[in-house]
């Protein structure tokens, strides 16, 4: 069956035959592919940054942000039926018995750094015609959410990291008061919270929808000038955009007030240490982007420190995703359907045959979320 791999020691990215692979186990199901999505990862693996090929491999087959169609399950499957959509999970949990966290089915928070990810690190992801894996690591969509499913896997980075921060602020007296007859109080649990998105790309952007949706005032923060299709999406929804050609850190700053939550959707160190200094007292900081390998940038750390004891100021990292989170992506991903149809949708910019992989990989290709379409559904 065909498949995009790359091949590291060659450095070289190229359509390939891969064998089909096989129901061995009882609670495993067949999937055939029909949509992954490109994204920032898949560039950098194609630009040999990372990407580690299964053991006795010298290729990875890439791809992790997917969806599929059961065509057989095997005897053992309960909760998956032939014809089902489903998006895979990324993350296998690590082989040692004292990894809490992979031992509870949290691979997301692995101690020991011996997972695999489908498409990442060694393990072949899904960009090809079939792939076979656990039902446990699959999660059915359902049938009307087949033209926006793909987003699932980029939605649950904001979902865990929201779920966190919620965990996080009970630190505080930070949940907004509840005001009996206020409209206020039924507008979401954060409406008396500001946050800034940084990236108005397709992670940024469903941050901010899963933002609004919970009541933030939201700006979003991204190079792109305004008038511009982004700002366009993004104002559609509720959010702010602020382009950074037209007003400096401070400046946002100074705009928004006191910021309570940054949303880090764009992998600029410099940016997000910029936006570090602004952020306001017992606010969240939260890092999903990674970035590239580039030259050194200059930091002032003691007032970043001084500020984060000041201020009571948190800052974590968050990647990848377990189960809640795709179940809540796909929750919430029918909801922005029925609130925003035409936002979600646009952000699939275009759908390609497979053929056109080293132009979407190599970044020859604008717009927002290009995805590969296995079907033959491309446009």
């Amino acid at each position: 069956m065909k498949a995009v791999a790359v091949f590291p020691e060659k450095r070289e990215i190229k359509l390939i035959e891969h064998k089909e692979p096989k129901i061995v186990s009882p609670t495993e199901v067949k999937l055939r592919m029909l949509e992954v999505g490109i994204c920032g990862t898949d560039k950098e693996i194609a630009n040999f940054d990372y990407g580690t090929p299964p053991e006795g491999f010298d290729y990875l087959v890439i791809g992790h942000e997917s969806l599929g169609e059961a065509v057989e399950v095997g005897p053992g499957v309960n909760h998956i039926k032939q014809g089902d959509l489903v998006v895979p999970m990324v993350r296998r949990p690590c082989p040692h018995v004292h990894c809490r966290a992979c031992q509870a089915n949290r691979q997301d928070f692995c101690f020991t750094g011996d997972f695999t990810e489908r498409g990442i690190k060694e393990a072949h992801g899904f960009m090809t015609e079939f792939i076979v894996d656990d039902e446990r690591y699959m999660n059915v969509v359902p049938r009307e959410l087949r033209p926006v499913a793909v987003l699932i896997e980029p939605l649950t980075i904001a979902e865990k990291a929201l779920a966190q921060v919620w965990q996080v602020q009970q630190r505080l007296p930070w949940a907004c008061p509840v005001i009996q007859g206020s409209a206020a109080s039924s507008e979401g649990a954060g409406y008396c919270h500001q946050a800034v998105v940084l990236g108005a790309g397709p992670v940024g952007i469903l941050g901010a929808m899963l933002l609004v949706a919970a009541g933030f005032e939201t700006y979003v923060y991204s190079r792109e000038p305004k008038p511009s299709q982004k700002a366009n999406l993004v104002e559609s929804f509720g959010a702010k955009y602020v382009s950074s050609e037209a007003a400096s850190v401070e400046q946002l700053a100074a705009q928004v007030g006191s910021i309570d939550l940054v949303y880090e959707a764009v992998g600029a160190s410099r940016l997000a240490f910029d936006m570090l200094k602004v952020i306001g007292p017992n606010s969240v900081f939260v890092f999903t982007g990674v970035p590239g390998r580039k030259a050194p940038i200059e930091v002032d750390t003691d007032f970043i420190m001084r500020s984060l004891v000041i201020n009571n100021q948190v800052v974590f990292g968050t990647v990848n995703a377990g189960r809640e989170a795709f179940e809540a992506a796909t929750r919430d991903l029918g909801s922005f359907m029925t609130r925003w149809p035409d936002a979600v949708q646009s952000l699939v910019t275009g759908r390609y045959p497979v053929e056109a992989h080293l132009d979407l990989l190599l970044g020859k290709v604008g717009g927002i979320k290009n995805v590969i379409a296995l079907d033959g559904a491309s446009v």
